[in-house]
């Protein structure tokens, strides 16, 4: 006797599309502000969302850029300015 349904679909795409989509849109805004902070978490999301075998891999990919873009955006301010800061 079974209790509960058999399942119809993978368990799990559903959180890894959503880890997709939310690296995408971290690393977008990480171009604008936190790049310290949002480059790195929308790279980790990106990945575990790749390895997990999201249904949208262009997304996981698109996030895996940007995330890797904030950090060299943050490393070209760091080497030009010599601060973490964004004072004038």
């Amino acid at each position: 006797m079974h209790l509960t349904a058999p399942a119809t679909r993978r368990t799990g795409v559903r959180d890894t599309d959503g880890m997709a989509v939310a690296s995408f849109v971290l690393g977008l805004l990480g171009l604008l502000v936190l790049n310290v902070v949002l480059g790195p978490v929308a790279i980790v999301l990106a990945s575990v969302a790749l390895w997990r075998g999201t249904g949208r891999p262009g997304r996981a990919c698109l996030g895996l850029g940007l995330g890797i873009a904030d950090l060299l955006v943050l490393a070209a301010f760091l080497q030009a300015d010599g601060t973490l800061s964004w004072s004038l």
